[in-house]
C-alpha cells in the first residue's frame, strides 16, 4: 500500500470516529468556490447604502433617546444622584449612558438586522446588494456583530478603511475582512425554471401572428 493510500485510509477512519478536530477541514475553500463568479457590489452602490443606513440610524436614534430620557426623568423621576450620604454617593450619569446607547443602537441596526435578514439592511436592499459570509451559507450573529463593530475601524484615519475597497482583493473594506464577508450584487428574481422573469406584456397591445 502506498503512503498516499495509507494516509487517506487513516484519515477516513479517524473522521468516522468523530475526530474531525484533528484534521484540517477545508470548508472555507468549498464556500469560496461556491461564491466564485458572484458579481461584487460597486463602490457607489456600497457608499449609497451606507449613507441611507447611517441616515436611518440617526433618524431613529434621536427620537428613541428623547422618549427614553423623557420617561426616565419625567415619568420615573430618575435623577442623576440616585443615593447620597456622608460617605457614599451613587450617581447615574445620563450623558455617558446616552453615549453607550449610541453604540448599542448602531450594533442593533448593522448587526441584528444583517443577521436576521442574512445580509441585508434597508439601504442595501434598496441598492440591491447583500453581505455574504465567506464561511457559512448564513451569516452568524457573531459575524454580523463583528462587522458592525468593524465600521469603527474603517472610519479610522479619515475613513481609509472604506477606501481600501480599491486596494484589497474582492473589494473588501476593513470591516469586511474583520468579519470575513464580501458584498455582492443581489441577482434579479428568477422564475421556477431558473430563468429571469420576462417583462409583463401590455394587455392593450395586439399580438401579431408568427
Amino acid at each position: 500500500m502506498s503512503d498516499t493510500n495509507r494516509h487517506s485510509r487513516f484519515y477516513s477512519v479517524d473522521m468516522k470516529k468523530g475526530k474531525k478536530d484533528r484534521f484540517f477541514d477545508p470548508h472555507e475553500t468549498a464556500r469560496a468556490e461556491a461564491l466564485a463568479g458572484a458579481p461584487l457590489a460597486t463602490f457607489w452602490q456600497r457608499a449609497g447604502a451606507v449613507a441611507i443606513d447611517f441616515f436611518l440610524v440617526f433618524a431613529t436614534y434621536l427620537p428613541a433617546m428623547a422618549i427614553f430620557q423623557y420617561a426616565m426623568t419625567q415619568k420615573l423621576h430618575v435623577q442623576e444622584d440616585i443615593y447620597h450620604s456622608a460617605h457614599v454617593q451613587v450617581k447615574l450619569e445620563l450623558e455617558r449612558f446616552v453615549e453607550l446607547a449610541k453604540v448599542i443602537w448602531f450594533i442593533l441596526y448593522f448587526g441584528l438586522i444583517v443577521w436576521k435578514t442574512n445580509g441585508f439592511t434597508p439601504g442595501k436592499r434598496l441598492l440591491r446588494i447583500r453581505v455574504v459570509s465567506l464561511l457559512h451559507e448564513k451569516i452568524t450573529l457573531w459575524q454580523a456583530t463583528e462587522r458592525a463593530l468593524g465600521y469603527g475601524a474603517s472610519m479610522l484615519e479619515g475613513g481609509f478603511g472604506f477606501i481600501q475597497y480599491f486596494i484589497y482583493p474582492n473589494h473588501t473594506c476593513v470591516h469586511d475582512r474583520i468579519a470575513e464577508t464580501i458584498v455582492v450584487k443581489e441577482p434579479k428574481k428568477t422564475s421556477q425554471r431558473g430563468a429571469v422573469d420576462p417583462p409583463l406584456e401590455d394587455p392593450n397591445t395586439t399580438k401579431l401572428p408568427s
